[in-house]
């Protein structure tokens, strides 16, 4: 019989349920994922750094976790090195697993990375209470085991999960340096098969000085405003006029190096849903998402503008120089286990690569 644990949020609401995963608390800022798939892909993003998860489709766990396989030196069926997830909340969970390719239950997954799930709570009611009062704090506790609440907004997460060291992927024609600042694998397993050779370097490395043909800057988890070193970093870039694309968190600190401002999100976008509308266009894209800050449209400077705006709540989806060739996503245009709609942002990117190396 699995161990009775507890959820409590910052406002003292309770929620009780069981233990299948690694039996210690935990604390973190609550969230939730709409996505019917992909929780292998989410667990793994860092994206998520600080973050107790839930997930709302109620029936969690069906088909299991794979291998560690890798392919091009990355694993090829997670979108990063580790488990991110401070913990995971979910209503229903299997430990009956069956799929192709599953070597392990996700309970067993959950335990070997020291991360808490929790089941057998009503999430549907969990979801309702973030989407009326915002993402807020909790934690998931075991008898005897209480822990402080912890706020991921007090500290820079992007440190956390970035590269310390520069590492290379892929040998193709073109060399693209991608900024780590949490980023999915998918990103760069994209950029390979576009002929790339990827350089990957910290989220504050002053890459100006050395020769690329095109800069991408990840997603990530947290505030932008932490990552000044990128940001400065980024304003040097743009006097190079060399092309420039950036996604989710790269979206923020692009229009940040811009002279934009981002704000916090109510409770974020997280899912494989989102709507978004190409401005100045009648094209409208289902889009995979991860972020709990968004880019100010009223603060963009007159050499910039959106580029994308969610039909959902009218934020920021993306942004453009108006004659640079620089460009960013809100959105993941590599989601693993979403929609493919926009994967064409690579071929923009690849194309824009291409015209300044002739």
């Amino acid at each position: 019989m699995d161990k009775p644990i507890k959820l409590v949020l910052e406002d003292g609401t309770e929620f009780n349920g069981y233990s299948f995963g690694s039996e210690k608390s935990a604390s973190g800022e609550v969230v939730f994922n709409t996505s019917m798939v992909g929780y292998t892909e989410s667990l793994t993003d860092p994206s998520y750094k600080g973050q107790i998860l839930t997930l709302t489709y109620p029936l969690i766990g069906n088909y299991g976790v794979p291998g560690n396989e890798k392919e091009n030196n990355l694993e090829q069926f997670y979108e990063s090195y580790a488990m991110h997830i401070s913990g995971l909340i979910v209503s229903d969970y299997t430990n009956e697993f069956s799929h192709w390719n599953a070597k392990s239950s996700l309970g067993d997954w959950l335990k070997k990375n020291d991360v808490p799930g929790i089941y057998g709570i009503d999430t549907r009611e969990l979801t309702k209470i973030l989407r009326e009062k915002g993402t807020m704090l909790g934690k998931i506790i075991f008898d005897g085991q209480d822990v402080e609440i912890y706020d991921p907004a007090t500290e820079n997460q992007v440190a956390k999960v970035s590269i310390s060291e520069k590492k290379t992927f892929g040998n193709g024609k073109y060399k693209v340096t991608l900024i780590d600042c949490g980023v999915k694998y998918n990103i760069v397993r994209n950029l390979i098969k576009r002929d790339a050779t990827v350089t990957l370097v910290p989220w504050n490395y002053d890459f100006t000085a050395e020769a690329y043909d095109g800069l991408f800057i990840s997603n990530g988890p947290g505030d932008p405003k932490y990552c000044e070193e990128t940001v400065n970093n980024l304003k040097k870039a743009y006097n190079l006029d060399k092309p420039i694309t950036g996604i989710c968190l790269g979206n923020q600190l692009m229009a940040l190096a811009a002279g934009a401002d981002t704000y916090k999100l109510k409770y974020g976008h997280r899912s494989h849903n989102q709507p978004c509308i190409q401005v100045g266009t009648d094209k409208a894209f289902v889009t995979s998402q991860n972020h709990g800050y968004a880019t100010n449209n009223d603060t963009l400077t007159n050499e910039w503008e959106p580029l994308f705006i969610n039909l959902n709540d009218g934020t920021n989806e993306g942004v453009k120089h108006k004659t640079k060739p620089y460009f960013s996503s809100q959105f993941h245009p590599e989601a693993s286990s979403g929609p493919t709609d926009t994967e064409f942002l690579f071929d923009m990117f690849m194309e824009n690569v291409k015209s300044y190396s002739s």
